[in-house]
This record gives structure tokens, C-alpha cells and sequence, in this order.
């Protein structure tokens, strides 16, 4: 009988057990369905968060774009206002040019001319610290980017393509042709 007992209290031990942990594995899972519900809701919040952050970065993208793009398009318009008053400008030197290649050996002392001269000089001067320059035509290679054939000659002494006379001087902007240089090349 102590053995029928012992049996009993062994049986009603392990129930109690088995009741014990069905209880505690109860509170478990609602303990894990809480943690799920939050997480749930944290990753709701996560996902905003991100969202957020993503549409942020973005327009922050986007702006940075819209200002690089803003910047050139102001730096072409000024370099195209730029080329074209030094396009006006250009008539004006060549007939400073003119004028003092008309002076005779005799007057190039006169201190009318010597003042020619030097505006001459701060004219070409300042038209150079701003990025015009003149196109090297006499010698050089025909480049039909560069200069415009008006005249040909016929030589046997000079190489073919070659420019023998500049009748008008050519000028670039930085890196584009404002004018022409006019020339004659030798066939």
C-alpha cells in the first residue's frame, strides 16, 4: 500500500506539474504575444521613421541637383553675355589696329600716337585677363574651327594648307570662337 500510495503522490505530483507548466507556458505566450503586439507597433513607427528619412534625403538629393544645375545654367549665361560684348568690343580694336598701322615711321614719336598706343595696349591687356585671346593664324595649319578661307594661292615654296596672310585677326573666348580669323591658304 505504501507503494500504491507513493504511486498516487507521484501521479498527482507530476499532475500538479504538468498543470504547473501549462500555466506557465500560458503566461509565455501571452507574455510573447504583448512583446509581438509592440514590436508590431515599434515597427510600424520603424517603417514611418524610414520612410521619412528616405523621402528627407531625397528632396535633399533633388535640391542639391536643382542648385548644381542652377549654377551652370548662370555661369553659361554669363559666359554667353560675356562673348557677345566682346563680340562688340572686337570692331573697335581692330580699328585701333588700323589706325595705328596708318602712321607714318616719321609720327610715331608724336605723343598723340605713343597715347593711342597705350590704350591700345590696356585694351588688349584687359581683353586678355578676361579670357580672349587671339587665334595664331599666319604659318599655322588651315582649321576650318578656327579661320575662314576668303582667298587662295597658289605657291610651290609653302606647303599645301598651309595660312599665308591673315586679312583679319580671329579671337576666342575661353574655350569657344567668338570670330573667325579671315585668311588666305596656300593650295
Amino acid at each position: 500500500m505504501a507503494d500504491e500510495r507513493n504511486l498516487v503522490d507521484e501521479e498527482d505530483t507530476v499532475k500538479e506539474n504538468s498543470a504547473q507548466n501549462r500555466r506557465e507556458k500560458k503566461k509565455r505566450e501571452k507574455k510573447e504575444k504583448k512583446e509581438k503586439k509592440k514590436s508590431k507597433k515599434k515597427d510600424k513607427k520603424d517603417e514611418k521613421i524610414e520612410e521619412l528619412n528616405d523621402r528627407l534625403l531625397r528632396n535633399m538629393a533633388e535640391f542639391e541637383n536643382f542648385r548644381n544645375r542652377s549654377e551652370k545654367e548662370k555661369a553659361a549665361k554669363f559666359d554667353m553675355g560675356a562673348k557677345n560684348v566682346v563680340e562688340k568690343v572686337l570692331p573697335i580694336v581692330d580699328n585701333f589696329e588700323r589706325g595705328l598701322a596708318a602712321v607714318p615711321e616719321e609720327e610715331k614719336d608724336n605723343a598723340f600716337v605713343k597715347g593711342m598706343e597705350a590704350v591700345y595696349k590696356q585694351f588688349t591687356t584687359v581683353l586678355e585677363e578676361i579670357g580672349v585671346t587671339p587665334i595664331e593664324a599666319v604659318g599655322k595649319e588651315f582649321d576650318p574651327n578656327l579661320h575662314n578661307a576668303v582667298m587662295h594661292d597658289e605657291d610651290e615654296t609653302k606647303e599645301a594648307n598651309i595660312i599665308s596672310e591673315e586679312f583679319q585677326k580671329g579671337y576666342m573666348y575661353k574655350d569657344s570662337v567668338v570670330r573667325h580669323s579671315m585668311v588666305k591658304v596656300v593650295n
